[in-house]
């Protein structure tokens, strides 16, 4: 599976949360709703969730294992740094 876009759109006026992200995976599978949020060591990417009735939050999408969720964060970051 390759990821074949990434799309960044910047969000203004937030300390951490610096923006929205969707993927597109082999030009099939798009996925909206990452975030790029600002760490302690630098920006990472936050995986799509929603928040449940008892207040936790639950990832709607992410994947099953740390290389692609690296790939993942590895383009997204890319992107979003290319833009500043």
């Amino acid at each position: 599976m390759r990821i074949s876009e990434v799309k960044i759109r910047k969000v203004e006026g937030k300390e951490k949360f610096k923006a929205w992200a969707t993927v597109t995976f082999d030009d099939s599978f798009r996925i909206h709703g990452l975030k790029v949020i600002e760490g302690k060591n630098g920006p990472f990417v936050a995986m799509p969730s929603r928040k449940l009735p008892n207040g936790e939050y639950i990832d709607t999408a992410y994947p099953l294992n740390e290389e692609l969720r690296e790939t993942i964060q590895k383009e997204i970051i890319e992107e979003y740094t290319r833009e500043e």
